[in-house]
C-alpha cells in the first residue's frame, strides 16, 4: 500500500501561484504514473495532470500552460506548481498514485482557495 501525503495548498490572489507537494512512501520508481486531480464544491473529481515513471507528463486543457507537474526521485515527491491560478482553480487537490495491477492510492488532499 502506497501512503500520499499532500502540502502546500494554500489562499492566494488571482494571477498568484502555489507550489503543491505529494510525499510517497515508497520510491516513484515503484509507480507506474503519479497524478494531481482537483475536486471543486459540487463538482465531480477531476484530472488535472499526470507524470509516469518515464517522465512522460499530461495536463488538463484548462491548466495547460499554467501549471506543472515534476517528480523528485530522491525524495519520493512530485509536486505541482500553479502558476496565473485563477479563481476557477479553487478545489481540493489531491494526489494519486497508480501501479499496474492494483488500484490507485490517494493521499487526504489539500486544499487551494483563490480569492481577491
Amino acid at each position: 500500500q502506497v501512503h500520499l501525503v499532500e502540502s502546500g495548498g494554500g489562499s492566494v490572489q488571482p494571477g498568484g501561484s502555489l507550489r503543491l507537494s505529494c510525499a510517497a512512501s515508497e520510491t516513484l520508481f515503484s509507480i507506474n504514473v503519479m497524478s494531481w486531480y482537483r475536486q471543486a464544491p459540487g463538482k465531480q473529481r477531476e484530472v488535472v495532470a499526470t507524470i509516469s515513471n518515464s517522465d512522460y507528463t499530461t495536463y488538463a486543457n484548462s491548466v495547460k500552460g499554467r501549471f506543472a507537474i515534476s517528480r523528485d526521485n530522491a525524495k519520493n515527491t512530485v509536486y505541482l506548481q500553479m502558476n496565473s491560478l485563477k479563481p476557477e482553480d479553487t478545489a481540493v487537490y489531491f494526489c494519486n498514485a497508480w501501479r499496474q495491477g492494483e488500484t490507485g492510492y490517494w493521499g487526504q488532499g489539500t486544499r487551494v482557495t483563490v480569492i481577491s
